[in-house]
Parts: C-alpha cells; sequence; structure tokens
C-alpha cells in the first residue's frame, strides 16, 4: 500500500513516497547505479535501519558512505552541521554526490543545510523517520539549525530531490515523540482543514496505536496540506507563515529552556494554546473551539499547560527575534476558527503576557 505526492515547484517539484518498507525498495530513491551517496544519521537510528538502507544501496551499484551524529535537538549546531560537512570532505565526495537524511527533523535539517552549502549545492534525499518528520520537517525545503539566542535562526530553503517515507520506522519510536509529531498533525487541522480535524478527533486513538491504514492516510493529508502551502509561497513571504502556528510561543520554551528538555511538538502544543488564548482576547476565536483543540492535545499526549519554571517575562525576548518579526513589531499566527488561521501584525504586549499567563 503506497501512495506518492508530488511538491509542485517547477523545475525543483519532487515525489513523496508513503508506505510501508520502503527503505529495502531502491525505486523510490530517484538514484542511479555508479552514484555516489553520503548517508547522515544519528546514533539511535543508526543500529535500527543504517545497514538495511546500505545494504539496498550497494546492492544496486550506490556508493555509499556514512555519518553518525548525536541524537536530540541540543544537537542541531554549527559543529553537526560541520561534521556532515567534513565526512563529505573526508570521502571526497564530489558536486555530483548526494547527502541522504536518515532520521528526524534534526537530521533533515541539518543535513539539508550541509547539502545547501557542500561546493555551493549538492541533491539531497530526506528519510525522515519521526512522525514529526513525516508530516512536516521533510516536506517543504526549511533547512536549518539553532543558536543559543533563537531556534532555526540560521539555515537555507533548499528542496530535496525526493521524501521517502517508511510507515515500518513508526514501530520503532518512542510514546513521547510520536505525540510530539501529532501536535503538527493536529495543527494542520486547526489551521486548514476543520474536515480534517474531525476526522482527528475520531481517529486521533488509532495514530497513537500505529493503526496502518489511519497513519497513511493521515500522513499523506499532512503532506497534500503541507505541499499545496509550499507550492503557493515556496520562501515563506505569505501564507506560508500560517504553518507556524504555536511556533513563536514554542520556540521561546525550547530556547529558553534549553534545546532538547521539551520537545519541538511539545512546545507547539503549547504554544499553540497559547495562540489560541490571543485569538480569544483579540476576539477571534470562542471558548469553545480552545475547549475543542485542548482536549485533541491531551488524548494526543501532550502537554496544555506552560512550563512553571519559566518566567513569564522571558517569552518576550525569545518571540523578538523571531523571523516573522516585522520592523520589532511582533507578528503571530493566530487560530480564527477551526480551519482557519491568519497572521497578525502588533499584537500588544499586554496581549502576549496574557495569552501566556492562561495558558
Amino acid at each position: 500500500m503506497q501512495k506518492i505526492l508530488n511538491v509542485a515547484l517547477a523545475k525543483r517539484s519532487y515525489p513523496i513516497t508513503i508506505g510501508e518498507n520502503l527503505l529495502s525498495e531502491f525505486q523510490h530513491f530517484k538514484l542511479q547505479a555508479g552514484q555516489r551517496v553520503l548517508i547522515a544519521t544519528n546514533e539511535t537510528i543508526a543500529p535500527l535501519y543504517l545497514q538495511t538502507l546500505i545494504d539496498m544501496l550497494e546492492k544496486h551499484g550506490i556508493k555509499t558512505d556514512s555519518v553518525v551524529v548525536p541524537d536530540g535537538e541540543q544537537y542541531k549546531t554549527m559543529e553537526t552541521w560541520n561534521t556532515i560537512l567534513t565526512a563529505l570532505l573526508a570521502h571526497n565526495h564530489t558536486r555530483s554526490s548526494i547527502l541522504i537524511a536518515l532520521g528526524g527533523g534534526v537530521i533533515g535539517d541539518v543535513a539539508g543545510f550541509a547539502a545547501s552549502a557542500y561546493q555551493r549545492g549538492i541533491k539531497f534525499i530526506q528519510v525522515p523517520t519521526t512522525l514529526l518528520s513525516q508530516v512536516d520537517s521533510s516536506v517543504g525545503g526549511k533547512t536549518a539549525i539553532n543558536h543559543p539566542l533563537g531556534k532555526n535562526m540560521i539555515g537555507a530553503f533548499y528542496q530535496p530531490q525526493s521524501v521517502v517515507i517508511d510507515l515500518h520506522c513508526l514501530k520503532t519510536l518512542p510514546q513521547r515523540e510520536l505525540s510530539a509529531g501529532l501536535a503538527e498533525v493536529i495543527k494542520y487541522g486547526i489551521i486548514l482543514d476543520p474536515e480534517f480535524f474531525n476526522w482527528l478527533e475520531q481517529h486521533i486513538e488509532d495514530l497513537l496505536n500505529l493503526d496502518v491504514n489511519a497513519l497513511s492516510y493521515c500522513i499523506y493529508h499532512c503532506c497534500e496540506l503541507k505541499a499545496k502551502v509550499v507550492a503557493a509561497d515556496e520562501t515563506e513571504q505569505d501564507m506560508r507563515a500560517i504553518l507556524n502556528l504555536g511556533h513563536t510561543y514554542g520556540h521561546a520554551i525550547e530556547a529558553e529552556l534549553g534545546y532538547g528538555n521539551w520537545l519541538h511538538g511539545e512546545a507547539v502544543s503549547v504554544g499553540m494554546l497559547m495562540a489560541a488564548q490571543t485569538a480569544k482576547l483579540l476576539g477571534k476565536l470562542t471558548q469553545a473551539d480552545i475547549e475543542r483543540i485542548k482536549n485533541l492535545l491531551i488524548r494526543a499526549k501532550l502537554p496544555v499547560n506552560r512550563p512553571t519554571t519559566m518566567p513569564i517575562e522571558s517569552y518576550l525576548p525569545h518571540m523578538l527575534r523571531d523571523k516573522k518579526v516585522l520592523s520589532g513589531q511582533l507578528r503571530l499566527v493566530v487560530p480564527t476558527k477551526i480551519g482557519h488561521a491568519e497572521v497578525m501584525d502588533g499584537i500588544d504586549k499586554d496581549v502576549v503576557f496574557q495569552s501566556i499567563q492562561l495558558t
């Protein structure tokens, strides 16, 4: 049971293939015998899937090297980026080499950024192994590393040549990571698709139980929604910003508490509720919709309250470094109803503080 979706970006268009056991199927990688690849992965994924991928590629005449880096958001750094670049250089890779990112969002972002920079750009393939990376970060060409002062502040828009989503990889995903991915899934329903939000209310336990049919439909639909937005606004000049619902608040939590202490999806979960409270204070969202969002996040085993160890006043310095800030003014994505969101400028700081306090 395989599904293929195309991200329509003219000459940079590429396929997303979704199915089971795709790591053993050569055709989805869009490679040719004789090509050279470097597989970038992490210490968690390497023992599980690296050899399977190497064996399959070498069986089809691909010359393969690999580099294994530490696992975790705290390693989404210049040092890890440099480790991947060093591996490319040490193995004498050229402009015709291809970098494969095998792992979650951190690997995909760092390896994609390395591909964008190596010899001014080489091709790369996303093989996302977490739910969050499968529904969100592997699609759309955002690549980046973190800085102590801000998340994803150093990077590039750089599209892969293909995305290969193997549902089998989710069987080894810890429960907490699975729930973190569901935060991004729920986000799509809130900002773009009320019927999908309704579907999630009916099937969230199926996703938590790794029901293959539910996962296949969910991941395909999330990728489909994101692909449409990316095709319309690849470099986030306009509507793509709505994909950042909850992220301005959430990134503040991640940066302040130390990357990796709260998972990205956990921070986004609380951030979406803060954004929902902002919308309510501005007269844009009903309490009934906030309750629906909150209840679905709870059922997905996600946090719905702000971290008690983080002072309210510590959010704003991080939020003012957000990439959506314009002329020193906060710009936030706020939901106006289930299935629709908008970007709002010039939101008063008191509203922001009150929204945090209410969450």
